[in-house]
């Protein structure tokens, strides 16, 4: 019983002391764990940019001016210092650029650091190397540029950096290999050149490295061996060349080798192809796109972990022993296309790799026998130049076929009602014989197609139904006639429309409205369509537009000022009358503007075109002078000529954009057409055929990265500007039918890459410069200029300047005479004088002189 009582005091007292220590802390003001000057820190971080206010993921306008800044969205604290160690503002609509004297710089405790996907478009400032606790810096999809700073070499803590999607440029800083602790570098889809750096030998910790979707080229170091601990390497997309070192098969930790669209070549040896000495785990292997030849190496068979394996575009140049490949059972992408063999491909083959998910076997000479059955799961086709006859019956066991291509084929008739029926998201059947679809009219509408390719087919009318969900719709290059279908404009998803090269007639329907901002691309090129281009009927979403081979006639529609995204512009070979359109410069990103063979007239102002890169304003009845700096602000000319990759975009790739962008330029002398990469490899002026005159203004010296400029056939006076010997990528120059006066530049002599030059019919002197590509040019380049003269024109310097040089020699020496005759007069007459007066005056003057002469 007494014991009893105690335990009942003792719980009173507990509970009392419990009551009171609670009562106590809640009536204390609360203590805020942040720092006040972490807190000031972050505050005038915050206040360096400005938000839209709308946005739901604004972390940052959440942040109370009463509240502890270590419970802030994005911010942790040291629980015991109260310093802020994390900082992750990933994707907090930060708009503005990163200051060198930024808030952020006095988070000198900050171990982790993630502003990416921000817009902070700006240079990355050298302050980022205060931060010397960082372990770990995320700054993807910021949209920087320029150099990544020496000063991240500081970062000596650093474990993770990652900077990918941003447009640094120029080669990685040597400071970098002092970060030996990096274990993860993420440079990827960026503007990077130069050689895989050396610095990154140093760190012997990495196991990922993503270099992929850059400007990069050389070889890659032999010894990759010593990156000991790697597991994910990705160099794809840059312009690496030279053998694959076989070193980097010896790396055991490796999961994922990525080495697709470079420029490797060689065959593939590896010296110890033992199981052991195999990089056992790895399970991606992409070799594709590059120029590798010879034998596809047995060892490949032994990686029995891979899911996807890529090796397409191999020049084997004989035969190969596809069955090798099931032994890789876990195989989930298999991409075997355009290997260049001579063996038949027995497509039943690869009915034993049960987990198959996509497929491509493009450019192989194909056997698929009737009763094929391929594994359900298969979700990816590419059966393009396969020499298939007809559509596969096997297609219509595979339920869950979502991609289908079989362009490039032989196959004729009509695209049978089952297809209709299936899953299909992606159908390519461009490039065969075929004339129209089967299948009623319910099961069309309600596929889900979305994308849909049947050109360079023998379609014909009437126009096809297509499926509602339609977003990428080819028609080009058929036999479709009439004028354009009106039933087109209720696919409300539609983004793609290509109707180009067939015989469409009428007007561009006005219902092309009801688009709006749907529709990017619309190429209606070489049909006969007619009338005024209806200023509704432009979607604002535009990014290329090609309307050229039409009889449209009337104004540029003005609408197309709101088409801020529009890159692609081509209206030429019609009948527009306008004057120049200017206000075309106020679109930001427009590369490609062709205005020519219309009825453009007056003059042209000085304008910007940081993007442009291909200029074609000829054929039209454009006047005036080109002021002096015309072509100061036309930045991407003016930088050195880039050529992209231009490997085809294949395998499950939906980027169409530039393999349908099409355009006419007078290159070289004759008339090419560019496709695809064409684009992004030339740099092109054309004004020819107008009448422009004045001098041709000396800042056409600013674009270096010219190829090809035609000013031919205008009222240019005046001499060639010096200044184009700048222009060290020229390939084509064209000055000809001008009235163009004094001598050609002999600096024009140097340039080594012009291939192509025309001066004639001006009235050019003088000697023609000497220089292998200028003497290699036919005579007819330099005719009709009656001043000048040397080789290769008949016309011989040599002779002329001797007869020069007589004449100017006699006229000397008669000169010299004269002068020698108007000095002795007058000197005979003062010597006389002189004698005279000493004779009569001072003759032992005289006797004395004449003494020590004699």
């Amino acid at each position: 019983m007494h014991s009893l009582r105690k335990m009942i005091i003792w719980s009173s007292c507990l509970i009392f002391s419990l009551s009171y220590s609670i009562l106590v802390f809640a009536s204390s003001p609360a203590k805020h764990m942040c720092r006040p000057d972490q807190r000031d820190a972050l505050r005038e971080f915050k206040n360096e940019f400005h938000f839209s206010g709308t946005a739901p993921n604004e972390k940052t306008q959440r942040w109370l001016n009463n509240t502890d800044c270590c419970s802030w969205d994005g911010v942790s604290c040291d629980l015991k210092t109260g310093n802020v160690v994390d900082l992750n503002l990933w994707g907090s609509s930060l708009n503005g650029s990163l200051r060198s004297n930024s808030g952020l710089f006095k988070l000198q405790h900050l171990q982790s650091l993630n502003l990416s996907s921000n817009n902070l478009a700006g240079i990355l400032p050298d302050s980022i190397g205060n931060l010397k606790h960082l372990r770990v810096l995320k700054l993807y999809g910021c949209g920087f540029f320029g150099k990544i700073p020496s000063s991240i070499g500081n970062l000596s803590y650093l474990t993770h950096l990652d900077l990918e999607g941003n447009g640094f440029t120029g080669e990685l800083p040597e400071s970098m290999g002092k970060l030996n602790q990096l274990t993860k570098v993420l440079l990827s889809t960026s503007k990077l050149s130069g050689s895989f750096h050396h610095a990154l030998l140093n760190m012997t910790e990495l196991t990922w490295i993503d270099l992929r979707s850059n400007h990069l080229e050389g070889n890659l170091p032999s010894n990759m061996s010593s990156f000991s601990k790697l597991v994910h390497f990705d160099v794809g997309s840059n312009s690496f060349s030279g053998p694959i070192p076989s070193s980097l098969f010896t790396i055991p930790s490796l999961i994922f080798l990525n080495l697709e669209k470079n420029s490797f070549s060689g065959p593939l040896e590896i010296a110890n192809t033992s199981s052991s000495s195999l990089p056992s785990k790895l399970e991606t292997l992409t070799l594709g796109g590059n120029y590798l030849n010879g034998p596809i190496p047995g060892f490949i068979s032994k990686l029995v972990r891979l899911s996807l394996l890529d090796l397409s575009f191999w020049n084997t140049g004989s035969t190969v022993d596809f069955s090798s490949f099931l032994h890789l059972k876990s195989l989930v992408l298999l991409d075997l296309s355009y290997l260049n063999t001579r063996s038949l491909l027995e497509l039943s083959l690869f009915s034993k790799l049960v987990s198959l998910s996509m497929l491509d076997l493009s450019g192989n000479h194909l056997k698929i026998s009737s009763s094929l059955h391929l594994p359900s799961p298969l979700g990816s086709l590419s059966l393009a130049s396969c020499n298939i006859s007809e559509f596969p019956n096997f297609l219509r066991k595979q339920p869950n076929l979502y991609y289908l291509d079989i362009s490039a084929n032989q196959i004729e008739g009509r695209v049978p009602d089952w297809l209709w029926m299936s899953e299909l998201v992606y159908l390519d059947i461009s490039k065969n014989a075929l004339t129209g679809f089967d299948g009623p009219k319910d099961a069309i509408q309600t596929s889900p197609l979305e994308m849909l390719d049947i050109s360079s087919n023998t379609f014909q009318d009437p126009f096809p139904l297509l499926p509602n969900s339609t977003r990428f719709f080819s028609a080009s290059d058929n036999q479709f006639s009439g004028e354009i279908p009106t039933t087109i404009c209720g696919l409300v998803s539609l983004d793609t429309l290509l109707l180009s090269n067939n015989r469409f007639i009428g007007s561009i329907p006005r219902c092309f409205k009801s688009f709006n901002t749907k529709l990017s691309l619309l190429h209606l090129r070489n049909n006969n369509l007619s009338g005024k281009f209806p200023e509704e009927s432009i979607s604002v979403g535009l990014i290329s537009l090609d309307v050229s081979g039409n009889q449209l006639s009337g104004e540029l529609p003005r609408s197309l000022i709101n088409c801020t995204r529009l890159e692609f512009l081509n209206v030429e070979d019609n009948m527009f009358n306008d004057t120049f359109p200017s206000w075309l410069s106020l679109l930001p990103d427009l590369q490609f503007l062709v205005l020519r063979s219309n009825e453009f007239h007056g003059p042209i102002y000085s304008l910007s075109f940081p993007k442009l890169r291909i200029f074609d304003i000829s054929k039209n009845i454009f006047t005036g002078v080109l002021p002096l700096d015309y072509f100061a602000n036309w930045s991407a000319m003016s930088s050195g000529a880039y050529v992209t990759d231009n490997k085809q975009e294949r395998f499950m790739g939906f980027s169409f954009s530039n393999y349908h962008k099409s355009v006419v330029l007078a290159i070289k002398g004759s008339e090419m057409e560019l496709l695809g990469s064409g684009f992004r490899m030339y740099k092109t002026i054309d004004v020819s055929g107008n009448r422009l005159e004045g001098d041709i203004p000396q800042s056409i010296g600013l674009l270096k990265g010219l190829i090809v400029l035609n000013m031919s056939n205008n009222a240019f006076t005046g001499h060639i500007p010096p200044s184009l010997s700048n222009l060290t990528n020229l390939q084509s120059l064209d000055l000809s039918e001008n009235r163009l006066s004094g001598n050609i530049p002999p600096e024009l002599g140097k340039l080594s890459f012009l291939a192509l030059m025309n001066f004639s019919n001006n009235m050019l002197e003088g000697s023609i410069p000497r220089g292998t590509q200028i003497q290699s040019q036919n005579s007819s380049s330099f005719a009709e200029n009656p001043g000048l003269c040397g080789a290769p024109l008949q016309e011989t310097c040599g002779g002329g300047e001797e007869v020069y040089e007589v004449i100017k020699e006699e006229n000397d020496q008669v000169l010299s005479w004269i002068a020698v005759a108007i000095a002795y007069v007058p000197g005979v007459f003062c010597g006389l004088t002189i004698g005279h007066i000493l004779t009569l005056y001072k003759p032992e003057w005289f006797m004395r002189i004449f003494h020590s002469f004699a």
